[in-house]
């Protein structure tokens, strides 16, 4: 199979709006849908970070498939996936401590060690399974996860839960979990909760073998993704009703409701770019996010803490925030337009290395 450029597509829009969402001119002033969800319920914002695992579990399938049907699988494909997580995990590590190195204060958990979680757990789970012992651990992971949440008794709460610090995975991750809490007594990439997010990664290598599919043609692949994400993005609302859609607490309806939207997602950028063919600055720049974005997400990390260092009494990004909105701007436009302008920063440095053909992999 040829690459699925559709997927680098799909990947680039998730980084570039990760980084978005990520940096804005100010946290004081943030349109409604670049901020996550309170508590219950799902804003865009709150799409991109299960939008990136799903990617992960179909990139899984695409990449490892061969091996597995060739019955290729030694020893050293198991260490290069365990190097990938640790280097991912080590990457997440460096940015909790950039630039100061406070070790005594580190938050150990956080994105990039999700993901290298994610990664390691699926890799081994595709290579040793097939596709319906894979989808049974995912149902068993989100099953399992809403049992425990809903239904175990745990000291300092009452049985089922949910609000924030006071629920059974924020008691679990205080014992777990080592290092700083984002939020004190609770943390939203919790290793707990990151039980119900490898049923995303799981729902993103079964959609990867989708589309592997050698007996369907590409039409009927479209069909089948827009089809089985309508579906389970219905069967995640309705679970909400139960167990509300959360991202804070990664909940099972949560990887239904984005699962589904991934799946759709991924259905509509296979039409536009593999099917149509459809090319112009916007498909490339999602495609040259996509095809170096470990590098962006780290790079936007490490030089957005350069901005906030002081040249004078103010630091770039603050004198952007003073001056645009003295100038007559609305904060929450003059905010965006930092994170867009910083964005595109991200984006410029990522081509000069997709035209020099530097594809960092880890």
């Amino acid at each position: 199979m040829k690459r699925l450029v559709a997927l680098d597509f799909f990947r680039g829009l998730t980084i570039a709006l990760m980084v978005v969402v990520n940096t804005p001119g100010s946290w004081s002033y943030v349109y409604p849908p670049l901020r996550h969800a309170e508590w219950h319920g799902a804003t865009p914002t709150d799409l991109v970070f299960p939008f990136f695992l799903f990617i992960v579990g179909v990139s899984i399938a695409l990449a490892y498939s061969k091996k597995k049907a060739a019955g290729a699988i030694s020893s050293s494909t198991y260490r290069k996936i365990i190097r990938r997580a640790v280097t991912l995990f080590a990457l997440g590590l460096f940015l909790a401590l950039f630039p100061k190195f406070n070790f005594g204060n580190i938050r150990v958990v956080g994105v990039l060690q999700r993901i290298a979680i994610v990664f390691l757990i699926c890799s081994i789970l595709y290579l040793k399974l097939n596709w319906k012992n894979q989808l049974r651990v995912g149902i068993g992971c989100l099953i399992s996860y809403w049992v425990m949440m809903k239904f175990l008794p745990f000291s300092g709460g009452e049985v089922g839960q949910l609000d924030p610090g006071v629920n059974f995975a924020a008691w679990v991750d205080r014992y777990i979990t080592p290092g700083r809490m984002y939020q004190k007594t609770w943390d939203p990439e919790g290793f707990f909760s990151t039980i119900p997010s490898v049923g995303t990664g799981i729902f993103g290598m079964l959609t990867g073998q989708l589309v592997l599919h050698k007996n369907l043609s590409q039409h009927r692949k479209i069909i089948w993704l827009f089809t089985i994400g309508f579906l389970t993005f219905l069967a995640g609302i309705v679970w909400g009703w139960h167990f509300p859609i959360n991202k804070h607490i990664w909940t099972s309806s949560y990887v239904l409701y984005c699962g589904g939207l991934s799946s759709m997602f991924l259905a509509a950028s296979i039409w536009l770019v593999d099917e149509l063919g459809y090319q112009n600055w916007f498909t490339h720049m999602g495609v040259v996010f996509g095809m170096n974005a470990i590098a962006a997400y780290v790079l936007h990390g490490i030089i957005w803490r350069l901005f906030q260092i002081p040249i004078g009494d103010l630091s770039i990004q603050r004198r952007w925030m003073t001056t645009l909105p003295e100038l007559g701007l609305p904060p929450e436009l003059a905010s965006l337009m930092w994170a867009v302008s910083y964005m595109l920063l991200i984006y410029l440095i990522v081509l000069l290395m997709y035209r020099r053909k530097i594809f960092l992999k880890v």
